[in-house]
């Protein structure tokens, strides 16, 4: 079992390596109806100032990413009228476009002071769309309650560099868990902030975890991080139901072609 001391030393040396980058024969593109049956409540969190990060559908009208996509590199929380979900976008098409009304942030998430421990513990954030996506256009997924190291899992996000449709790494797996943290081997970079880590459920994948930031090993295989996810899935639902209700007339969105002036938001990724 790796302590908690260990661990706070495997998260500053990740702070001090070289950038993540993608290991493009590692990936597969979704990049037609066919390939993306199944994976249609991934999709695009875009920003209206041009950055994004990856989300998925939790029930039909809620989607689940990471806390650091909603608040700005001051720090400061964004309006829920700069955010916009495309769900199973790819090539410039998405399955469904929705605006997100209201969102709330997990407990104790911190924007600003970086990937500390309880900073992935809690970088989550679920977004209550305008106008739910129905189940048959895109299913939403459910958490996995017990991951273990050595399960098989599979990623599936959009990142710098392969923004114009969803990525999939067919194979990776958790290295350990501890603590509530997660830590797996899948690859990751830029723009993955929030994507889902799947694993295969008794009939479609279900969600471990979140893809929250990563580091480059000096071998140049990756190493990714993020939360056991159930309990703060469960506090976060429960905390949307007492948030204020959403404002009846959001500002107007500004949208983001894809592949045009846009880029991966402030993903806490390792650098130099």
């Amino acid at each position: 079992m790796i302590s908690l001391r260990a661990i706070s030393a495997l998260f500053l040396l990740a702070l001090g390596v070289t950038t993540l980058s993608a290991q493009a024969d590692s990936l597969t593109k979704l990049t037609d109806r066919d390939d993306l049956f199944g994976w249609e409540a991934v999709g695009r969190v875009d920003i209206a100032d041009g950055g994004y990060c990856t989300g998925s559908l939790v029930a039909s009208n809620l989607v689940l990413t990471a806390a650091h996509c909603v608040f700005d590199h001051t720090g400061k929380r964004r309006d829920a009228s700069s955010l916009q979900f495309r769900a199973g976008l790819s090539n410039g098409t998405a399955i469904a476009t929705r605006s997100v009304g209201r969102f709330v942030v997990a407990d104790g998430y911190t924007p600003g002071v970086g990937m500390t421990i309880d900073n992935i513990r809690t970088d989550a954030a679920l977004l209550e769309l305008t106008e739910a996506i129905p189940t048959a256009v895109a299913g939403p997924f459910v958490p996995y309650e017990n991951p273990r190291p050595g399960d098989k899992l599979s990623v599936v996000s959009y990142g710098q560099s392969r923004d114009r449709a969803p990525s999939r790494q067919r194979e990776c797996n958790i290295l350990w868990r501890q603590q509530g943290l997660v830590s797996f081997d899948c690859n990751v970079t830029f723009g993955s902030s929030g994507a889902p880590v799947f694993t295969d459920g008794a009939y479609r994948a279900q969600i471990v975890s979140l893809v929250v930031g990563g580091s480059k090993n000096p071998d140049g295989s990756t190493t990714a991080y993020g939360m056991h996810l159930p309990p703060v899935l469960s506090a976060l639902k429960s905390k949307l139901r007492s948030a204020p209700p959403a404002q009846t007339e959001p500002q107007a969105h500004k949208r983001v072609r894809v592949g045009q002036g846009g880029g991966a938001s402030g993903a806490k990724f390792a650098k130099p």
